[in-house]
């Protein structure tokens, strides 16, 4: 895929812009971080003009080639609105960076903190679905345990840690998850309290994605009730990461952050 670009002396996002991707879309098929399919294939290989039979021979190989990534064995329900382009991203992604200010960050969330939280979501998912989304939650925490794990950088603001989800017990179970996690050599927890005052992204929780190729830019991410938004502009996604280190800053550090985890849980 470089070399027909490189013989078609096109730039990446010149690609990217004909065919409506994400320039990382393309980089991550050029890299060979994901498998291009198909359909992929042929419409780059219609941009670059490349010979129907050297098209043909690649459009084959793509055929032997298509695995589905593990997340995408789960039924589309679990996998609600585009969720599941944001979880392609973030098993190939190296670090992560999330502000939280109302929820426990779902790579650090408890089974029974998470199932609250799904049974209280309108419309309430049936049975299957939760079980789906519950397993499909464990394997994303896996990463965190890996041999070469997943690097996570949370700032969770302390009214998230004061919600009562599914009543004391569970938030202390969850509390201790935390404190515990924090504690893991490639997780940093850090807890913003509400002393901290007026503060950066107020009332916009966000993720910032960062991969293993330098030549892949950051993605910035951002919920809202009935769907996400992701963000590729490098003047955007720096926005973001300046807001995410102004919240460190402002933040308890790790160790104080585990110390009022502990003394929190204690407290309920």
């Amino acid at each position: 895929m470089r070399r027909w670009r490189a013989e078609a002396g096109l730039r990446q996002e010149d690609v990217a812009a004909v065919l409506d991707w994400s320039k990382p879309k393309l980089s991550r098929f050029e890299n060979a971080e994901k498998s291009a399919g198909p359909a992929e294939v042929l419409a780059l290989a219609a941009v670059y003009g490349v010979p129907d039979a050297e098209r043909d021979q690649y459009v084959a190989l793509a055929l032997q080639a298509r695995q589905k990534g593990w997340w995408q064995r789960y039924g589309q329900d679990a996998l609600a609105s585009n969720f599941e382009e944001y979880v392609g991203l973030e098993s190939e992604a190296a670090e992560v960076h999330e502000f939280s200010g109302e929820l426990i960050p779902g790579l650090l969330q408890t089974e029974r903190y998470a199932t609250e939280l799904m049974q209280a979501w309108i419309p309430q998912a049936d049975e299957v679905v939760m079980k789906e989304r519950t397993d499909l939650r464990s394997q994303r925490q896996a990463r965190l345990h890996e041999t070469n794990p997943l690097t996570l950088g949370t700032v969770i603001h302390e009214s998230a840690l004061r919600q009562l989800v599914g009543g004391p017990e569970v938030m202390r179970e969850q509390l201790k998850h935390l404190a515990a996690g924090a504690k893991l050599p490639n997780v940093t927890v850090q807890v913003l309290p509400f002393s901290a005052g007026a503060i950066p992204a107020l009332g916009a929780p966000f993720i910032v994605l960062s991969f293993p190729d330098q030549e892949d830019p950051d993605v910035a991410f951002a919920e809202h009730l009935t769907g996400s938004v992701y963000m590729e502009d490098p003047a955007e996604v720096e926005a973001y990461t300046l807001n995410y280190s102004a919240l460190r800053s402002k933040a308890l550090s790790q160790k104080e952050s585990i110390t009022f985890l502990n003394r929190l849980a204690r407290d309920l």
